[in-house]
């Protein structure tokens, strides 16, 4: 058998080998240099450019980043294909592919004054390029935003004390806020009180488990409703009472400004993303050591077939399905959203880049390698019933480690896995629709209409992430809706990796573009592929035209099946038209050697 420490070392390896070699050669590659001004520092205005220490801005970076899905993407494919094809995509994808996807647009947009991918890309092609990339990012939010709080949902729902320390959290990161800027208290002990008081709050949750509506939960579960009028999702009317909630936390936390909540909640959040992912990799080791070693076997099928099947209600194919399955903790073009939409408005040097960038994305494959391994040790894997009851072996799994590794007990240890996904979920969610209400307000520029300044209120931009959101989420069917966020995601990723192709190629004519473009080529058609089969084949011809609806075809089921049909078809029609306005700009450059100054504005010689 397998030992779980092996997948572990491996990783462990291969990350190191990267940070310590590839990034270096990145980094000197597009020339980082402390003595340039950082758009935090040249725009400050205590709102969005605020230039933060970088504890805190990795912190805030790789609670952003490291979300649900680095944990939800690669225990679904685990169960669904083995352990090894989750495994590998992870190890070799993640230095390679999204290590390098995320230093380059954290780059790129600190060199054009912390403006998005879509700002960058309207430089070079255009101001229809930028439109139109500002537009897929739009969309491909409102998925993030829907699939995020289902999840949320589901974890609540299986962990109601993880639902309690959340609501302790949260709480104390709007009290770290003012302490931090509105008292201008010291840092140091302030972070020790109040990420104690975080972790305290995982004992409150285990204490008064929080429930909205009657059912099966702990003794001592508070339950706060009577009943609800919505009906079920995955079996449950508490999901499904949940997901609003979650929704409406989303909107809420998007428009507060960054110090009130999101960069607070983020640096906290970061504390149990650290304990959560090193204290388990740590278990491991130990319980290796100690000689528990054997309590630590895989359990899951090395490769269970190229159809997989095992949590999904239809059989899915490997490929190209496993490479949108497992979105972040590879390669994820969310992370360009956070990268070019707030942390680079927070840089307070260019040589954090390498840490924040490269180093955060290499965190978050930690994390993906964390949730392989909870799910592959732990004995009751599900072998169906849906995404419902695989979610809750982060938790179950994660708490049988840190039992065996450190000898916590299981009915602490499990909530506390729980809190560490809640935590990063919540903090996702709401940076989504944050990075939505930019989209949008780039989209708008000036307002010069009375429905222009409609469009770019913050709190009418957020309602029109949520809402569809919820029309998305509502039917539950995670089975189409996980694949199709995963797609958008990584195609997204694909026109990241080709707006940084671009950049380079107009910054020098003698810049490699391998490292970027060959990535970029291999996602592009990977998630063309997908986005197509989703669409045209499981929910357009199994749906609409065989009738084979799993919940005999309600409503909101054909109303959601229809919406992914018509985002996934106008997303693969705005990334191939990208696609071929940035490659034609990259001819364009490198056949006339235009080039761009210190990877900023045009040079006079270009003209």
């Amino acid at each position: 058998m397998v030992q779980a420490i092996t997948l572990v070392v491996l990783t462990l390896v291969s990350f190191t080998v990267a940070y310590l070699g590839y990034s270096r050669y990145l980094s000197q590659f597009v020339d980082l240099d402390d003595d340039r001004e950082t758009p935090a520092h040249k725009y400050q205005d205590g709102q969005e450019y605020v230039p933060s220490k970088k504890p805190v801005l990795l912190g805030h970076h790789y609670s952003s980043i490291a979300g649900g899905a680095p944990i939800v993407g690669p225990i679904t494919a685990t169960v669904v294909w083995g352990w090894v094809p989750a495994f590998l995509w992870v190890a070799i994808g993640n230095p390679l592919f999204g290590s390098v996807h995320d230093f380059m647009a954290l780059t790129s947009s600190m060199r054009h004054e912390g403006k998005s991918i879509g700002y960058i890309i309207g430089e070079y092609v255009g101001e229809r390029g930028k439109d139109m990339i500002l537009w897929f990012a739009f969309l491909t939010i409102i998925l993030v935003v829907a699939v995020f709080g289902l999840v949320i949902a589901v974890v609540f729902n299986a962990y109601p004390q993880a639902a309690t320390a959340s609501l302790v959290y949260i709480a104390l990161a709007l009290v770290f806020g003012v302490y931090l800027y509105q008292l201008d208290l010291p840092f140091l002990p302030g972070t020790v009180a109040f990420v104690a008081a975080v972790f305290a709050g995982v004992w409150v949750g285990v204490q008064y488990p929080l429930a909205l509506v009657p059912g099966d939960y702990p003794a001592g579960t508070i339950v706060l409703l009577s009943g609800s009028p919505l009906p079920p999702v995955l079996g449950s009317v508490n999901i499904a009472t949940w997901i609003p909630v979650v929704l409406v936390y989303g909107f809420v936390a998007s428009v507060l400004p960054v110090w009130v909540l999101l960069q607070p909640r983020d640096f906290l959040t970061s504390s149990l993303l650290y304990a959560g992912v090193g204290g388990t990799l740590l278990a491991v080791i130990v319980g290796t050591v100690t000689g528990a070693g054997q309590q630590l076997t895989v359990n899951v099928p090395a490769y269970a077939g190229f159809w997989g099947g095992a949590l999904v209600e239809t059989t899915l194919p490997l490929f190209p399905l496993l490479f949108v399955t497992i979105a972040c903790g590879t390669i994820s073009g969310f992370h360009s959203l956070v990268s070019s939409g707030t942390t680079a408005k927070q840089l307070d040097k260019e040589t954090d880049a390498r840490t924040i960038g490269y180093g955060g994305m290499l965190g978050e494959g930690l994390l993906a390698t964390v949730a392989i391994v909870t799910v592959a040790v732990y004995a009751e894997v599900p072998t169906g019933g849906g995404i419902g009851l695989a979610l809750p072996n982060f938790a179950s799994g994660g708490g049988l480690i840190l039992n065996i590794g450190f000898g916590i007990p299981e009915s602490l240890a499990a909530p506390f896995m729980g809190l560490v996904l809640v935590s990063f979920l919540l903090t996702s969610t709401d940076t989504a629709v944050r990075l939505g209400r930019y989209m949008v307000e780039e989209l708008v520029g000036t307002p010069e209409t009375q429905v222009q300044e409609v469009a770019a209120n913050r709190y009418v931009n957020a309602s029109l992430q949520v809402i569809p959101a919820y029309v998305l989420v509502a039917s539950g069917r995670w089975a189409d809706l996980w694949p199709l966020f995963g797609g958008a995601n990584q195609t997204l990723a694909a026109l990241a990796l080709l707006v940084a192709t671009i950049w380079l190629a107009n910054w020098d004519d003698q810049k490699q573009l391998i490292s970027t473009g060959a990535p970029m080529a291999f996602m592009l058609v990977i998630t063309t592929i997908a986005l197509l089969y989703l669409s045209l084949y499981q929910n357009l011809y199994q749906k609409f035209v065989l009738g084979n609806w799993a919940d005999g075809g309600t409503t909101i089921a054909m109303a959601s099946a229809a919406v992914q049909i018509v985002i996934a078809l106008v997303l693969i029609w705005l990334a191939l038209s990208l696609a071929y306005m940035g490659i034609s700009n990259i001819r364009k450059a490198r056949g006339t050697g235009a080039a761009v100054a210190d990877g900023g504005e045009p040079t006079d010689d270009d003209d």
